[in-house]
C-alpha cells in the first residue's frame, strides 16, 4: 500500500460550506497523513502531508499561530 493512497472522501470545512465560500478540501491518506486540494479546482493537483506535519499544523491553528 502506498503512503499517499487516499482512503477517505475529500471534505470541505463546515464553516466554508455554510458561507458558500471556496476553500480547501482534506482527505485521509493510508499512512495517517492528509491530502489537500483546492475546492474550486480539484483537478489542479494535491498536496500531501505526513501525519507529523499535519499534527503540527493543527496544533499551530489551535494555538493561534496563523491568526495574523
Amino acid at each position: 500500500m502506498k503512503h499517499q493512497e487516499i482512503v477517505t472522501a475529500f471534505k470541505k470545512a463546515g464553516a466554508s460550506q455554510s458561507a458558500g465560500q471556496d476553500c480547501v478540501e482534506v482527505a485521509h491518506t493510508a499512512d495517517g497523513g492528509r491530502a489537500v486540494r483546492d475546492s474550486k479546482d480539484p483537478g489542479r493537483g494535491l498536496q500531501f502531508y505526513a501525519p507529523e506535519g499535519w499534527a503540527a499544523f493543527i496544533d499551530g491553528v489551535k494555538g493561534g499561530a496563523f491568526s495574523g
